[in-house]
């Protein structure tokens, strides 16, 4: 997956006004009939990989095109406290308008994009690889997507068509007509789209050679300590991939890693990590200063 296109962007920044805008703004109408031209600026206040510079741009232009924006640093980037974002110069109104919009995707996705980074720095050195999930907000999964890669993950599925998984739902049901971990495989295998790669669940060592008797691609380990992890890597022998997920933290993926897995997969990546703190400073053109949150 690469950056989301223009017109995603566009239209996750256009739902977000719609929610936000759609009755107008009362308190900047009343306090601010008329122009009065002044500079915005967001401003990081802590360590983070910056993401969404490009949403909150377009955030901004959808308010008001006439406004002037110049981005200090870009999507991707690594900052320190108290770094300028991004400056935006144009009418006050409009700036209000558009400042907790554009600083709300800035704290999702660099808050997103900043947790990746530091799983991928706690398994630097080994082969091993940081994946996202499907557990991301409704409607925003190519952005929340896009900020697990600049924070050097990688993303899984971006949707049920990319490839086979068969996980314990699909294996219980399977269960219940007879058929085993194995036989699910040769099922996806036969009915999936040419090219799939098919993988499957495994909870037990016992699912595992039934994993590998079915030919799976990748097999995935799920809730194994890092000792069941090791053991089910020397039963693979490298015939298959090997992912492991489960309530992966910070404290226990290094181990995971050095179990020998190939990918970890990371649902808190897009479903628990904490929005990063920025926040907007608006300075009038006749010298006045404001702080809105």
């Amino acid at each position: 997956m690469s950056a989301p296109s223009l017109q995603t962007i566009r239209s996750a920044v256009q739902l977000a006004l719609d929610e936000d805008l759609a009755s107008g703004d009362a308190t900047t109408s009343a306090l601010f009939p008329t122009a009065l031209q002044a500079t915005a600026t967001i401003v990081a206040h802590q360590p983070m990989t910056v993401a969404g510079v490009a949403v909150a741009r377009e955030v901004f232009l959808a308010v008001d095109p006439s406004v002037r924006i110049t981005t200090t640093v870009k999507d991707g980037d690594a900052v320190k406290p108290e770094t300028p974002v991004l400056a935006v110069h144009g009418d006050v109104r409009s700036l209000l308008m558009a400042e907790r919009v554009a600083v709300n995707f800035l704290q999702q996705l660099s808050g997103i994009a900043t947790l990746t980074t530091r799983f991928c720095a706690a398994v630097h050195g080994s082969p091993t690889r940081i994946l996202d999930t499907r557990k991301t907000t409704p409607g925003l999964r190519a952005l929340e997507k896009w900020a697990v890669q600049l924070g050097g993950g990688k993303n899984h599925r971006f949707s049920l068509s990319d490839g086979v998984l068969i996980k314990d739902n699909h294996l219980a049901v399977l269960r219940s007509t007879g058929v085993d971990v194995a036989g699910a495989c040769r099922l996806a295998r036969a009915g999936a789209p040419h090219g799939l790669r098919i993988e499957v669940e495994a909870k037990t060592l016992q699912e595992v050679k039934e994993a590998l008797a079915g030919k799976a691609d990748i097999i995935l380990l799920d809730n194994m300590s890092p000792a069941l992890v090791r053991q089910a890597v020397a039963l693979i022998k490298q015939r298959a991939l090997v992912e492991v997920s489960g309530g992966m933290t910070l404290q226990t993926v290094a181990a995971m890693a050095q179990a020998g897995a190939d990918f970890i997969s990371v649902g808190a990546l897009t479903h628990s990590a904490p929005a990063a703190n920025l926040s907007m400073d608006l300075s009038a053109s006749r010298g006045r200063r404001a702080r809105n949150r």
